[in-house]
């Protein structure tokens, strides 16, 4: 599945969430606020912006349930500015017009299914962009559990 495939998913999931400031929003603008929140310079998901300083956060075993196989943990919404950053999340905000709570549950909503989804299959983004057989997200989640 391509990234922006990933990110409308994931900005369908957030436009359709139970909050009223993010209802409505269009999605092709979702998908682009939430592109500059976790696409590297390339265009692919950025992989180390999600998983980086996970160890120190206490998080691998949340985004480390996120990758390859298995039921997906979900992530408080407060654990979203501590991974992605308290920054970026403001930014991801603003650009929709929305408040930084509104912001943190918009992104919780959606992060795990986007990473999820951009990394179970036997052909996934991660394990083309490094050439893998295929197993490369299954070793990658065992290192975070």
């Amino acid at each position: 599945m391509e990234l922006m495939d990933l990110l409308k998913m994931g900005a369908g999931l957030i436009e359709g969430n139970k909050d009223d400031a993010t209802s409505g929003l269009d999605i092709g603008k979702i998908a682009d606020a939430m592109s500059k929140l976790i696409a590297n310079s390339e265009g692919s998901l950025d992989l180390a912006a999600i998983v980086g300083n996970l160890s120190r956060n206490g998080l691998g075993e949340i985004v480390g349930s996120w990758l390859g196989q298995g039921e997906n943990k979900a992530i408080a919404p407060d654990d979203v500015a501590v991974l992605l950053g308290e920054d970026k999340v403001d930014a991801f905000a603003q650009e929709l017009n929305i408040d930084h709570e509104s912001a943190k549950q918009a992104l919780a909503d959606a992060l795990p299914v986007v990473v999820d989804k951009a990394t179970s299959d036997e052909n996934n983004i991660i394990d083309q962009m490094l050439g893998g057989n295929g197993n490369t997200m299954e070793m990658l989640s065992k290192m975070f559990r």
